[in-house]
């Protein structure tokens, strides 16, 4: 079939007389690879004849082949809206609906849903309350758990994989920067996606191995989520690329958190990427996903770009085209500039409260260093980790001067891994605000963030767990009858903005304590993006 030919079609489409039902006004949307035309009760989608690199529908056979792949898929995530592949006919020169002649073109069928429902119409509205979120992010959950977990599904989501394709959004818009992108931005974008991919290979690979690579959605985003009256409804899946749709859940979740963000509504994305977590018990999530939504962001610049590149827009469309390209990239910088600035994480509280637990979980996590001062001071005096000593409190190699050389060395360490770019983790008491002043000074030096996880815990706990160091503990000289002396000292952690303070409850499971912190402390949760660019 020819380019021209499809356009025909599209013009007879756009006339009532051309459905065997009644029809009202007809209209019409268009993107870089479908025309949409809603009718009213029904809508009819068309899959345009182009040749993309993710995608090929230049033969009516794939375009047959992807209009039943569309419904099939699509059925997982809404009930009773895709209806049928339907075949648009030629017999003496006219097209007909499933009519008499040759099949010559195919269109999705499916239920027209209220546009006033649809999740972007009602949060502009302010009709999205908090339990249509949390309902959301079940359906979500559960969806995603349900999803195959197959050996070639983990492979389509592998470092190797996100690598070619943030490359091949680099390659597919690289011939618009400095015309319709700026060129600074689109190369700091660029740089540091692909520095991040190269640093934190582990942080993907652990993601593999845990499980968290399914059969998603491809395309998650707030005009392709209704609230009706039968429940929630979820389409427009990707069909036609199975490299886009197998993928991290992650990824899947932070295009949805992504455009939350460009609408204007980050406390939702806040609340919906929280509510997941708890569902699916997937902390980790919170690892990668403004990585993943710098990703997303750029996707959408891409296809705008691609979308513009055609050349058959009015000029106030593509002025406005062009104004949200650059309003998403501009997304995808702030982002970047987000996941690529490292952390100090000083994991701090009372000796006993759970912190070298709480530190080595996000060392392995976040795939960083943690550097425990119980090693460090036993280092700097010579000794083996597993040496022991039962001294008097703040003598010897406790006494004031040695802890301030230790929380030195703490810092000096810090410093070396966060000056080549890496996060960092310290594990230490932190009880003197002196020390607590002296960390966020380093950090503000060096320009990283810094992030206080306070471990509190039920004092009867924290003697119990004292009195069990009797028979040995490898590290820590800390004691029961130490106690008092270390409650008396410890000066609360009340000078610390929330921002950089959570105080976690380490007598709650391990996986709880972990969804807490990383919640709370994910560079999405922030101030609200600017949708004005900033150089800075």
């Amino acid at each position: 079939m020819k380019m021209n030919h499809q356009a025909q079609i599209f013009e007879a489409m756009g006339r009532p007389e051309f459905y065997p039902h009644p029809v009202g006004d007809i209209e019409q949307r268009e993107t870089h690879i479908s025309h949409v035309f809603l009718t009213g009760d029904y809508v009819y989608k068309i899959k345009k004849a182009v040749n993309l690199d993710f995608l090929d529908f230049t033969t009516l056979k794939s375009r047959s082949y992807f209009c039943r792949q569309e419904v099939i898929l699509n059925k997982r995530l809404s009930h009773h809206v895709y209806l049928d592949v339907v075949s648009i006919n030629l017999k003496d020169g006219k097209y007909h609906l499933n009519g008499p002649g040759i099949p010559v073109e195919y269109a999705v069928k499916m239920r027209q849903l209220p546009s006033e429902r649809s999740m972007l119409n009602m949060l502009r509205r302010k009709k999205i309350k908090k339990d249509l979120i949390r309902e959301l992010a079940v359906i979500l959950a559960r969806f995603y758990d349900q999803s195959p977990s197959v050996e070639q599904i983990h492979a389509s989501g592998a470092w190797g994989t996100v690598l070619a394709n943030c490359q091949e959004n680099f390659r597919q818009t690289i011939m618009f920067a400095g015309e319709i992108l700026d060129e600074e931005i689109f190369q700091i974008v660029r740089s540091t996606t692909l520095s991040f991919l190269h640093r934190k290979k582990e942080l993907f690979d652990n993601r593999v191995k845990s499980k968290k690579i399914r059969d998603c959605h491809g395309d998650l985003r707030t005009g392709h989520i209704y609230f009706t009256d039968e429940g929630i409804q979820i389409i427009d899946c990707i069909e036609f690329n199975e490299r886009f749709r197998f993928q991290d859940i992650a990824s899947d979740l932070a295009f949805l958190a992504m455009d939350l963000d460009y609408e204007g509504f980050p406390r939702i994305a806040d609340d919906l990427l929280d509510t997941y977590a708890k569902q699916a018990q997937d902390p980790d999530v919170f690892v990668l996903i403004v990585f993943y939504k710098c990703y997303r962001a750029f996707v959408r610049c891409k296809v705008n770009c691609i979308r513009l590149h055609e050349g058959d827009l009015e000029k106030e469309h593509r002025k406005k085209l062009v104004t949200e390209t650059r309003k998403y990239l501009d997304l995808a910088y702030k982002y970047a500039r987000r996941f690529t600035r490292p952390t100090l994480w000083v994991v701090c509280g009372m000796p006993g409260s759970g912190k070298s637990t709480i530190a080595g979980e996000l060392s392995r996590i976040l795939s960083i260093r943690a550097f425990q001062s119980d090693v460090i001071r036993k280092e700097l005096y010579g000794l083996k980790p597993e040496d022991q000593s039962d001294m008097p409190f703040e003598t010897g190699i406790y006494s004031k001067g040695a802890s301030a050389l230790t929380y030195g060395r703490l810092l000096l360490s810090a410093q070396e891994e966060i000056e080549q770019g890496r996060s960092v983790i310290l594990d230490a008491t932190y009880g003197r605000q002196q020390y607590r002043a002296e960390a966020v000074r380093m950090a503000n030096d060096i320009d990283a963030n810094i992030i206080f996880v306070e471990c509190a815990l039920k004092e009867n706990i924290i003697k119990e767990r004292l009195l069990k160091r009797e028979s040995g503990y490898p590290v820590s000289d800390a004691r029961y009858h130490h106690y008092e002396d270390f409650r008396k000292r410890f000066e609360p952690l009340n000078e610390l903005r929330d921002v950089m303070h959570v105080r976690v409850d380490t007598g709650k499971p391990l996986k709880e304590c972990m969804e807490q912190i990383l919640a709370k402390t994910s560079p999405s949760h922030g101030a609200p993006l600017e949708t004005g660019k900033r150089k800075e």
